[in-house]
């Protein structure tokens, strides 16, 4: 399912025009990444969690040349499903 699909999915389900559903979508997805920006976890019960990790600085490889590379250090999202997800994935 890509964006546009969840954008009718929603618009069908809550009988929304697919105008509205977008914008609904849209917020949602700002919101939570602006949020994570902040490093503020972002927890929805029942479905799971948002959060942010430090990812240190390493060494890599560029494999054309062999040559070795600093990655530096950055910020990754992460989600953690929640039990009521994992349970409906599961069945």
């Amino acid at each position: 399912m890509n964006k546009n699909d969840l954008i009718v999915k929603v618009a069908k389900d809550a009988s929304l025009s697919k105008a509205d559903a977008a914008k609904a979508v849209d917020c949602l997805l700002e919101s939570i990444a602006s949020s994570l920006k902040k490093r503020v976890e972002v927890r929805i019960v029942g479905f799971g969690t948002f959060g942010v990790a430090k990812r240190k600085a390493s060494e890599g490889r560029n494999p054309r040349t062999g040559e070795a590379i600093k990655i530096p250090a950055s910020w990754r999202p992460k989600f953690t499903a929640g039990k009521a997800l994992k349970d409906a994935v599961n069945g």
